[in-house]
Parts: C-alpha cells; sequence; structure tokens
C-alpha cells in the first residue's frame, strides 16, 4: 500500500504498548489494507530505533512540539498531523490519523481515499460545542470561522449519540485526508494562531471544555473551507463507534456485536460486559488487551 499512511503518536511507555495494539488490528484484520506503512510519531526529543522492533512496516520519528504551544490541549496531534503532511511525497494519497483508544476491526476501505476523495470523517458522537444547524454562530465559532476565512456553511452534520444537527462538526479519533489537499499544515497554522491569540483565549475560549475542542472545531471549520463538500466522505456509525458511550446510546444504535463494526473507541476501558464479541475476534482481543475478563 504505497499512497497510504497510517498515522499514530505517543509518549510514554505505555502509549507504545498501546500503539502496539493498534497496529496489530490493523495487521491482523485490515483486509486489503492490512500492509500499509504505519508512521508513528513519539514525542519528545530523543534517540530512538527507526523502526519499531516486533512489528513490520512501522516507521519512528521524534516529534517536539514548539514550546508556544506544547502545552494547550491536544496541540501534539495537530503538529503531527501538519508534519506528515509534509513528509508525504506526490505517491501518498492517504493519511490515515488513528488514536490510541482505536481498534480496527474490520478492513477500515472507507479510509482509503482514492481519487474522488480529499477526506473522510465521522461527525461527532456528541454535540458539545458543536455549532446547532439553523442557529447564530456564538462567539467561539464566529471566532474560528473568522480566522479561517470561513462566513458560514449550509452543510449539516448530525451527532451520533444525541442526535443534533450541526453544521460540519467532526470526530478526531480515526480519520483519512489527502496530503495535497493542504488541510494538515492549515490545521496547524490556524490552531497555532488561535491558542496564541490572547483575546480569543481569555474571552471565548477560556473555559477548558472550549480549548480541548479547539483542535476539533478548527478543523471541522477548514473543512468546509478548503475542499469541495462532494469530495468529504461521511463515514457511516461502523467507523469510530464509541464503545465507551454505549449507556449513553438509544437501543436503535448500539451494535449487536463488536465484530458488526469497522473501527470502534473504547477510551478508558474496553466494555466487556457490555457488548458481544465473538469468534475469532473475542480470543485474539482478550489476550492484548488489558483488563479482559
Amino acid at each position: 500500500m504505497n499512497d497510504i499512511r497510517f498515522l499514530l503518536l505517543w509518549r510514554t511507555e505505555a502509549g507504545e504498548k498501546l500503539a502496539r495494539i493498534v497496529v496489530d488490528s490493523l495487521r491482523t484484520l485490515g483486509g486489503p489494507l492490512r500492509d500499509g506503512r504505519v508512521w508513528a510519531f513519539v514525542l519528545g526529543e530523543r534517540d530512538m530505533p527507526p523502526t519499531l522492533p516486533g512489528l513490520e512496516g512501522v516507521e519512528c520519528f521524534p516529534l517536539a512540539v514548539e514550546a508556544s504551544c506544547a502545552a494547550y490541549p491536544l496541540a501534539e496531534k495537530v503538529y503531527a498531523c501538519a508534519r506528515a503532511e509534509e513528509m508525504a511525497g506526490p505517491e501518498i494519497r492517504s493519511l490515515v490519523w488513528l488514536n490510541l483508544d482505536c481498534l480496527i476491526v474490520r478492513p477500515p476501505l472507507g479510509l482509503d481515499l482514492g481519487p474522488g476523495c480529499d477526506a473522510a470523517f465521522r461527525p461527532v458522537h456528541h454535540r458539545n460545542v458543536g455549532p446547532r444547524a439553523g442557529e447564530p454562530l456564538d462567539a467561539y465559532w464566529r471566532g474560528i470561522y473568522r480566522a479561517v476565512g470561513l462566513e458560514d456553511v449550509q452543510h449539516t452534520v448530525e451527532s451520533f449519540v444525541d442526535g443534533q444537527t450541526l453544521r460540519p462538526y467532526f470526530n478526531t479519533h480515526c480519520f483519512a485526508f489527502n496530503p495535497a489537499a493542504g488541510l494538515g499544515r492549515a490545521w496547524w497554522a490556524h490552531f497555532k494562531a488561535l491558542a496564541m491569540d490572547r483575546a480569543f483565549q481569555e474571552g471565548p475560549c477560556r473555559n477548558e471544555l472550549h480549548q480541548i475542542f479547539l483542535h476539533q472545531a478548527v478543523l471541522s471549520a477548514l473543512v468546509p473551507r478548503l475542499l469541495a463538500w462532494e469530495r468529504v466522505r461521511l463515514l457511516p456509525p461502523e467507523y469510530n463507534y464509541p464503545l465507551h458511550m454505549l449507556d449513553e446510546m438509544p437501543l436503535e444504535q448500539r451494535a449487536p456485536a463488536l465484530n458488526d463494526l469497522v473501527t470502534a473507541v473504547y477510551e478508558d476501558a474496553f466494555p466487556w460486559h457490555k457488548i458481544e464479541v465473538r469468534e475469532p475476534l473475542g480470543p485474539w482481543l482478550r489476550k492484548r488487551l488489558p483488563g479482559q475478563p
């Protein structure tokens, strides 16, 4: 798979262990994408092996976020995507971000962009700070839209768990983007500018919730600003399925079994007693995830 790169990021030994599980799920369950090369970014300036021992096709790169933004929530994710975009040659069509709590359960073919698509996303799980469609933008979103050069947008998405109709607002556990479109570098440039904008930070972005989701909000504003909407693939609910929110979902949205999903997110702990895990996935997963029953 010369035209796709999967992106991972970690800081600690515990993060590396989780990264190994993600890569193992790709290699074992990724179908036609199983052999896709992985670029792993490791935070901090350090001496490190260029590969991840025991796993094929993984290249490791140290990542040092510039000091002005290093402490801002999720700055390292944005910067890693920008770096990957800079590294990508013209032969690479898809950069695929994978959080460390993301499992590949079936071949994630929707993340392979191909010539007719420039990005692939799932809508957010909850509205949180998202901009409701049909309502005026609040000061937070007005500031973001103004910063990226967007007046407003008519396209909408629906948040998965709470069913809110929103202006474009995307989940960032797992997504794909075409490096030729420049989305990654624009994301970092505008995120950094807003993170360092004192008036914005002391005003509409002054609380922790808005700061945590700033990376997501900036990316969501840039997608309709930089990309033709028909070239944005909205992934189905089997992608980025939030296992940590099973108790909050309407019953009709609950997956019968983990095996029915494509990518799943479990955050702090895998909910073993809340979703069925059929053979042969069950034994494979129990050997790898901590806290198995």
